[in-house]
């Protein structure tokens, strides 16, 4: 059976087709750019959207869930959202306000602080680096990447010189502020030269009335011995569609930490394809996912061992009431010259309801024989011994829930080095359970 044999294009594939002949002359970038937008939407159109029918997609079909493609949103208007005074309350940062897949440098403290680092707009930064590699190999494969190359709206290059330790974290906020429901594709690179330090948060937040939809993209290079940690926050109104992808590649002896949190959104995707390309690479991947109702959370991950005595920790913790449904997909590749590679992965999802869903794939793919790596996955209710324990001691029923659940999910925040972030994301635990009662 061929997994891509699409004899009718779905209304969402017709209008993307529709949306992109209509748009390309007017996107931003030059003629090289407009090159590689056609040669990406041409990669997108000879598969499509991907179903359960594609091994990648198989628990989340998107061309099911998709079932129609928004237009562009429009520019951002003149009053500032409050959405980006409210993302991070509290956390000093430089903010970079990336509004309806525009950066809005007015407001943005990009400008000021550090002089090690530099932000500049994506497109004027190609324009001045025409050699700049845009695309990375998984972008063929990859249909979620290709689209948002041929739509890019817009976003930012990051880059932080060789042995700067940024002080403060590179917040990146994304904010929908549309009246109706629209799409938008934000594009960011982010370059971390050799000892360079870095940390950078994203958080993504829009109304919670409209199904718009976000199709995220973020390049990161990480030299040798550099430090890096990215914290990525999503909120979205209940009825968004996300999908993020990240391509990274970790140099030698750096150190390459992120923590994904999600509480928002109906559909929401996160890819992330890793390498580890230098020796001695260290990386920690993270995330918890705190679902209701009938949302639907996807962690699809890959990270590719390159280079001898790597290793890697991938925790994942998933929180599901109502009928939601909550997906990990890791998969450890190691090469064959990686020899002493170290790699565990660990997927734990807490049902709360008879009708939420857990799929776990974990993988690995070894060509070496000197390694260390193993995978876990459990999925399961409350331990009733443990409530019974807490409420034996005067605890009401709800309470003794929730505190168990705040320690379930604590074990992955604790992982984040900014302290103040994880203040605010376990403050953020107690509100969805608060909601949730």
């Amino acid at each position: 059976m061929n997994a891509d044999l699409r004899p009718i294009k779905t209304q969402a594939e017709t209008a993307l087709a529709e949306a992109f002949a209509a748009a390309k002359e007017r996107l931003p970038g030059g003629r090289e750019v407009a090159a590689r937008r056609e040669a990406a939407f041409h990669r997108f159109e000879a598969r499509g959207l991907p179903s359960r029918r594609v091994e990648e997609w198989k628990y989340t079909d998107l061309r099911a869930l998709m079932r129609d493609a928004k237009p562009l949103a429009d520019p951002p208007g003149r009053a500032r959202p409050q959405a980006l005074a409210d993302a991070l309350p509290g956390i000093a940062a430089r903010r970079v306000a990336i509004v309806n897949g525009v950066y809005v440098p007015a407001w943005s403290d990009a400008e000021a602080g550090d002089p090690g680092v530099t932000v500049t707009d994506l497109f004027t930064w190609l324009a001045d680096n025409p050699d700049y590699p845009l695309d990375r190999d998984s972008e063929p494969i990859d249909r979620a990447l290709a689209l948002n190359s041929a739509f890019m709206t817009g976003g930012v290059v990051i880059h932080v010189k060789k042995g700067a330790s940024v002080a403060e974290p590179i917040h990146l906020a994304h904010v929908f502020s549309g009246e109706w429901a629209a799409a938008m594709y934000p594009r960011t690179h982010v370059i971390v030269e050799a000892g360079a330090q870095l940390t950078l948060i994203e958080t993504f937040d829009g109304p919670a009335g409209l199904d718009y939809q976000v199709n995220g993209a973020l390049v990161l290079s990480v030299a040798d011995g550099a430090t890096v940690e990215r914290i990525k926050v999503a909120r979205d109104g209940a009825a968004a569609l996300h999908l993020a992808t990240i391509i990274g590649s970790v140099g030698a002896q750096a150190n390459y930490r992120e923590f994904t949190f999600t509480t928002g959104g109906a559909v929401t995707r996160n890819e992330l394809f890793l390498r580890s390309a230098g020796d001695n690479a260290k990386i920690r991947i993270a995330g918890a996912n705190l679902l209701k109702g009938r949302q639907h959370a996807d962690a699809t991950l890959v990270v590719d061992h390159a280079a001898r005595g790597c290793e890697s920790r991938e925790v994942f913790k998933s929180v599901l009431d109502g009928e939601s449904r909550g997906v990990f997909q890791g998969k450890i590749i190691v090469e064959p010259d990686a020899q002493k590679t170290d790699g565990k992965m660990m997927t734990q999802a807490l049902l709360l309801s008879d009708t939420a869903e857990s799929d776990n794939k974990p993988e690995l793919e070894i060509f070496a024989d000197d390694v260390q790596c193993g995978h876990g996955a459990t999925a399961g209710r409350l331990d009733e011994n443990l409530l019974f324990y807490l409420r034996a001691r005067g605890i009401p029923p709800k309470e003794a829930e929730a505190l168990l659940i705040q320690a379930f999910v604590g074990e992955a925040i604790e992982g984040i080095a900014h302290e103040g972030l994880r203040d605010i994301l376990s403050e953020r635990v107690v509100a969805w359970l608060e909601a949730r009662q």
